[in-house]
């Protein structure tokens, strides 16, 4: 008896599964594979904004170069594939990531929710933090909300973590948008704005940089953690990625890197001057 009913148990649990399968309800497909697409054609491109100064620059050559860029190389060299750096605005990167522009996107990007939805990210690579800079000059502001305030403008790049963070926090005073941190440095600097909100590492180097007479206020408004980002639902990659940041994090290779970049100054006469 008890045969019996296991039997038609199965062929009924055959025959929905085979309707479900008829009515398109089988498993989800997952996302190609980058990782493959780019072993194919032998060519890692990635996408960054090469303005987050210690991740991403240029040279006075034009070559890319910064924290990232190493891991990047890193990553392709991994592969066994060229690596192709493509230039454009940080709030372009998950668009390019979408139609297909770019293989994967860094460029100091917080993993957040609202991202996720759009891309899948590796774990984090580095962590780091907002803060608040302002000009020398200002001896009087301590922290953000001092400058919270109808007459105060505050000086974000469009479409980054900071930029966010800053409409969410400032009631009060005027948050205005440009493309990219340097953009928003040389406002500041100009007196065009009265603070910037950006990542601690990115604070520091401005306030080593004689260009611009900057004071960084180091309370973290938050935490962040920065990942790689990929296109949406692209597990095979994102499980390699992983894989590769467990080997690569703290190498050698990646201690020259941080050594060079986070500890040293020396590379500051390299970079492209923006004007």
């Amino acid at each position: 008896m008890k045969k019996a009913i296991i039997v038609m148990l199965s062929f009924l649990l055959m025959a929905v599964t085979g309707c479900s399968q008829q009515a398109g309800a089988g498993p989800e497909q997952k996302a190609p594979s980058t990782i493959q697409k780019v072993k194919d054609k032998k060519k890692l491109v990635v996408g960054t904004g090469s303005a987050y100064m210690p991740f991403e620059m240029k040279d006075k050559q034009g070559n890319f170069i910064g924290y990232d860029i190493d891991m990047m190389t890193a990553l392709g060299k991994a592969l066994g594939v060229e690596v192709e750096f493509k230039q454009m605005k940080f709030s372009g990167l998950i668009p390019a990531l979408q139609t297909g522009d770019i293989d994967m996107a860094v460029s100091a990007m917080t993993i957040r929710g609202d991202r996720a939805l759009s891309v899948s990210f590796s774990n984090p690579y580095y962590s780091t933090g907002q803060v608040f800079m302002v000009p020398k000059t200002d001896t009087t502001t301590q922290s953000w909300q001092d400058l919270d305030k109808p007459d105060k403008k505050i000086a974000v790049s469009q479409g980054t973590t900071g930029a966010l963070l800053a409409k969410q926090i400032f009631k009060q005073a005027k948050v205005l948008d440009f493309e990219g941190v340097p953009a928003a440095a040389m406002a500041m600097n100009q007196g065009q704005a009265d603070g910037v909100v950006t990542e601690e590492v990115v604070v520091r180097e401005y306030e080593q940089n004689p260009s611009f007479q900057t004071r960084g206020i180091y309370d973290l408004i938050s935490t962040d953690n920065l990942g790689i980002a990929v296109p949406l639902n692209d597990v095979e990659t994102v499980l390699w990625i992983n894989s590769f940041l467990a080997s690569y994090k703290g190498s050698l290779e990646d201690q020259a890197s941080i050594e060079k970049w986070f500890h040293s100054s020396d590379w500051r006469s390299e970079v492209e001057k923006k004007e």
